[in-house]
């Protein structure tokens, strides 16, 4: 079963526009699946076999005579030198649009390329794991709860039948010999894993670097290295807080959020809904998927930028939405029957920013129908996100 992505219709438009189309994400997101549903007769070409990605990096001009456009070239990152020969191959022809269509699995290093190279000649999308949205319009009976353990992996949510604990045993073991490898001289990936599930107990928590290399018993300098190349393969996200003349003492320490709920769970042994229930981290697990769900509703607008948290010393708004100088806030919420005291901190952002500058506040929770909460909030279901 193919589930469509909502970046199907923006991918097309670039391949129509542009003689170049970045895709980016972590592994098995479903970048190569979708550039070749997408585009059936462009030729295919992974550099994930080793010899292609020699020859790419180490003869180019050979490589691209042997696969002319228009091509699919999945996991470029394996050959970097490869962008300045697309550049040349690009000016020859810049009239032809959809010439090359590039994945990789390592963002950071891609947009470097990019900026270096493709600067102007490419559009660059990232791809993340299935919204519920995306899953609920094919699969309409999936709850919430059930993304939050499967996760947003597109074969998972494909195929049922799949066990979704070997799936992600499976996944980090590709992930840690292969991206961790590439992106970086890990010395020990043990102590690579032990930082990867103490990252995942602070999924939804502002970022202490000190304290996360203190725990793992690492250096900060390599725990910063090491988020950076969490960040760089698409596992975590950070989030920043929003800034306003008005408000004083506010942190400016990020939150980290891992990028989707399933992986998070299979790190934190949580395997099935009733563990979901039972463990005290169920909090922090609802905030990392209603946060996925935020990404994509701002990527759905073509908003970039757009989504912060608030905090000062003593209280904190978990999501504020900032659009042409208005703010949404929202708070997330594991409850099926939110409370007014659920929205206290809303009425607090609101007063000290001013009322005229916020659009909306809601409680993101499980409901399943929307209602009002007192002094204009609401409290609104995940599944009204999409």
């Amino acid at each position: 079963m193919w589930i469509p992505r909502d970046v199907e219709p923006r991918l097309q438009r670039s391949a129509r526009t542009r003689p170049a189309v970045v895709l980016t994400g972590a592994r098995q997101t479903g970048k190569t699946s979708t550039f070749r549903r997408l585009f059936p007769d462009h030729e295919f070409v992974t550099l994930d076999l080793p010899t292609e990605a020699e020859q790419a990096e180490k003869e180019p001009q050979t490589f691209l005579r042997r696969h002319p456009s228009p091509v699919i070239i999945d996991e470029v990152q394996y050959a970097p030198g490869l962008f300045r020969y697309l550049k040349v191959a690009i000016d020859a022809n810049r009239s032809h649009n959809g010439q090359f269509l590039v994945t990789g699995s390592q963002k950071f290093t891609l947009m470097k390329n990019v900026s270096e190279s493709l600067a102007g000649r490419a559009d660059m999308l990232e791809l993340e794991t299935l919204s519920l949205a995306e899953i609920r319009s094919e699969l309409p009976g999936t709850t919430p709860e059930s993304v939050m353990i499967r996760g947003g992996f597109p074969e998972l949510q494909a195929n049922p039948s799949i066990d979704h604990l070997a799936f992600y045993n499976s996944y980090l073991a590709t992930y840690l010999e292969r991206d961790v490898r590439s992106l970086a001289n890990v010395g020990s990936l043990r102590d690579f894993e032990r930082f990867l599930r103490a990252c995942a107990l602070r999924s939804a928590n502002l970022l202490n670097k000190a304290d996360l290399a203190r725990d793992v018993g690492i250096s900060p300098t390599t725990a910063n290295h090491w988020l950076s190349m969490l960040q760089a393969s698409g596992q975590v996200v950070l989030l920043e807080p929003w800034f306003s003349n008005r408000t004083k003492s506010i942190v400016k320490s990020p939150k980290l959020y891992f990028a989707d709920s399933g992986l998070l769970c299979a790190l934190l042994n949580i395997r099935s809904q009733q563990t979901l229930y039972e463990t005290p981290a169920v909090g922090a697990i609802w905030e990392t998927f209603v946060f996925a769900q935020l990404r994509e509703r701002e990527r759905r607008a073509g908003r970039v930028g757009s989504l912060f948290f608030w905090r000062d010393r003593t209280r904190e708004v978990d999501f504020v939405v900032e659009v042409g100088g208005r703010l949404e806030l929202f708070e997330a919420k594991w409850t099926e029957v939110p409370e007014p005291t659920d929205a206290v901190n809303l009425q607090f952002v609101r007063n000290v920013v001013g009322k005229s500058r916020i659009a909306a506040g809601a409680v993101i929770c499980r409901t399943p129908n929307g209602y009002p909460l007192t002094n204009g909030f609401r409290a609104t279901p995940v599944t009204e996100l999409g």
